[in-house]
């Protein structure tokens, strides 16, 4: 059954883009890999901490499959090219014991946003024994407060109200579909700013062999690859030498994070400071060494700090216009000195809030924590555990008078991580 039901109210489309940080949601998740049944309220920079094994990527990846659902489709291209790690339904829907197989994967978002509050919700089913291509649009349904603006369930072809030429399948999503019909008084022109938030949602996992532009990146996006690719044309777009700055920061702030880096360029491959056997890509980042002869100071990413290159690959995607409004970042520190990853984390934080986008991180390093501000409450930590049955639970760790007085005490976030208090720690004991 299908119906569609429009708005009577005009709508000025000048006016739909709102800016992100005005607008509050919450997902929901259930019986996708470990996370039988998860909901969570984001901020604008979410970080997940929790032990190996606990669904912090799952959750990342479940964002995902709700962006395809939400973009139109949910295939392995559809996936592949938001990060997600493909899979057989098998693997994809959860299977713990004394429960059975779910039919169907349901995600979800709640949200408000200057036209009022919206509820979004798909069910996705692709069976196991015989798995297809795509997954299919069991239900899908948006409201806004109390009233249906569609809907849908089954596993027919559906026809449009008012459109009988066209028609929608069970494999094609509606709130990508609603999206191009331009008729005055069509209400799913008002969730427009949470489409373009959601839809191009991606998962990053860089890598240094890409970063180092050795290794080709399987797959590219606009500014950076999911795995790096492209760093060095992205990075030109930001820096203004002119101007001595970078993106938003002054030169002489990027340089207190790469504190033995004197000067940055662009520029072509120079085999005086390139081995002709090394592979390389059209542009190249130069480092100029403070600390080395002014004759032979020059450094290609493939000689340079790789950690380095991880705080221009973070920032990059922080600051530039062309990056997604929402994304996330797998294993965030990696490469990372603990006092580098904890002053990246509040650059990066800082930047992500000001260039209006949001962010979902993990990671594995305590000082990351001491880099986030959570009296904003646009910063948010999350402890991600599993629980007795293994489902995975997310908890929000907020800023608690116990906290404060711990903090007085000398007690960083990173201590406290540690030591175990904010939970997110695998359950074994020094031996």
């Amino acid at each position: 059954m299908l119906f569609l039901v429009y708005n009577k109210e005009y709508i000025d489309p000048t006016l739909i883009m709102k800016v992100i940080n005005n607008m509050s949601f919450r997902l929901h998740f259930k019986n996708f890999k470990s996370l039988w049944d998860v909901d969570f309220e984001p901020g604008m920079v979410n970080v997940f901490i929790g032990a190996n094994g606990s669904g912090k990527s799952a959750l990342l990846e479940a964002i995902g499959v709700l962006s395809a659902a939400m973009a139109g489709s949910v295939d392995d291209a559809s996936l592949q090219q938001r990060g997600v790690r493909l899979g057989t339904p098998s693997l994809y829907k959860s299977s713990f014991r004394n429960h059975k197989i779910p039919l169907t994967i349901q995600l979800g978002i709640d949200w408000e946003n200057p036209y009022g509050d919206w509820k979004y919700n798909v069910h996705l089913s692709n069976p196991i024994d015989k798995p297809k291509p795509a997954w299919q649009y069991h239900a899908e349904k948006l409201h806004k407060g109390n009233k249906s603006i569609f809907g849908r369930s089954g596993n027919t072809k559906h026809k449009i109200e008012n459109f009988p030429e066209v028609e929608v399948d069970s494999y094609k999503g509606l709130l990508n579909f609603l999206q191009g019909i331009h008729i005055e008084n069509n209400p799913v022109y008002q969730v427009k700013d949470l489409y373009n938030t959601f839809s191009h949602y991606a998962i990053y996992t860089p890598n240094t062999s890409t970063l180092r532009g050795i290794q080709s990146d399987s797959s590219q996006r606009e500014p950076v690859g999911l795995f790096g690719g492209r760093l060095s044309e992205a990075v030109e777009d930001l820096l203004n030498l002119d101007e001595e700055k970078f993106g938003n920061l002054e030169l002489d702030e990027l340089y207190e994070l790469l504190d033995w880096v004197g000067d940055l360029s662009i520029g072509k491959p120079n085999r005086e400071i390139l081995s002709p056997s090394v592979p390389t890509t059209q542009k190249i980042i130069r480092f100029t060494d403070a600390y080395m002869n002014e004759k032979r100071n020059e450094l290609t990413p493939y000689d340079a700090s790789e950690g380095s290159l991880y705080v221009l690959f973070l920032l990059t995607l922080a600051m530039h216009a062309s990056s997604s409004k929402m994304f996330a970042i797998d294993n965030f520190d990696q490469a990372l000195n603990p006092r580098l990853a904890r002053a990246v984390t509040k650059q990066f934080s800082q930047q992500v809030i000001e260039s209006g986008k949001i962010a979902f991180i993990t990671t594995h390093n305590p000082t990351t924590l001491d880099g986030l501000n959570l009296r904003d409450e646009r910063i948010r930590l999350f402890s991600v555990n599993r629980n007795i049955k293994g489902h995975t639970q997310v908890t929000r760790i907020t800023v608690t008078d116990e906290l404060l007085e711990m903090g007085k005490q000398g007690y960083s976030l990173s201590r406290l991580w540690v030591m175990g208090r904010l939970g997110g720690v695998p359950n074994i004991w020094d031996v």
